[in-house]
């Protein structure tokens, strides 16, 4: 009976081991795959952050979940599920790529329409104001002081815009082109100079 104790004892101790070193071959390849899974995530972030962030909440969740087995040491759960979560990790930078492509065709062109006639407005503007400037007749209700103080900020923030559109800041470029069609009708209005409508106005109608 002692015998056949000690037997089991050593029997038990045995598969106690091989399940160690079973559990620990399997650890190794996980963790491997955990990290390469979290590089590829933080690769492709700054982009899908902007252009795909419920994508990218989803993949962090995911992760998340991997990393929660391992911590249980269910490593065979992490292997098993990893090479779905590197494909979706891997899909970030496309998914992120392709709606930026979108978003700046869709800039690009609101840039197009809201910029049309600016540039020959605000020169309109600059030959009234210098008219104006010279014939007191027509200055009658004009106040032409704070007329050529917006128009300095008009060219300001014009001269801006395109700065920020050729540095590719182009929502900053478009906002300020669109806030620009504003001033610069209210600036024609009141020094009595009839504008086109803007050019994204009409083309909406």
């Amino acid at each position: 009976m002692t015998s056949f104790r000690r037997f089991h004892h050593y029997a038990t101790m045995a598969l106690a081991t091989v399940a160690l070193a079973a559990c620990a071959s399997k650890m190794q390849p996980a963790q491997q795959m955990i990290a390469n899974i979290e590089a590829t995530v933080a690769a492709a972030t700054p982009e899908a952050a902007k252009y795909a962030p419920n994508q990218l909440k989803d993949v962090q969740k995911k992760v998340d979940v991997l990393k929660s087995s391992f911590a249980e040491k269910d490593y065979t759960t992490v292997i098993t599920a990893a090479p779905s979560v590197l494909a979706s990790a891997q899909g970030l930078a496309a998914a992120a790529a392709q709606k930026k492509s979108v978003v700046i065709g869709e800039l690009n062109e609101e840039w197009s329409r809201s910029t049309a006639d600016l540039p020959a407005n605000i020169a309109a503007i600059q030959k009234r104001i210098d008219v104006i400037s010279r014939n007191w007749r027509l200055r009658k209700g004009i106040n032409v002081v704070a007329a050529k103080k917006t128009l300095a900020d008009v060219n300001s923030s014009w001269a801006g815009a395109q700065s920020d559109f050729s540095s590719g800041n182009l929502q900053q470029a478009v906002a300020t082109a669109k806030d620009l069609q504003g001033k610069v009708q209210s600036l024609a209005a009141s020094i009595k100079l009839q504008l086109p409508a803007p050019a994204d106005s009409t083309a909406s109608n």
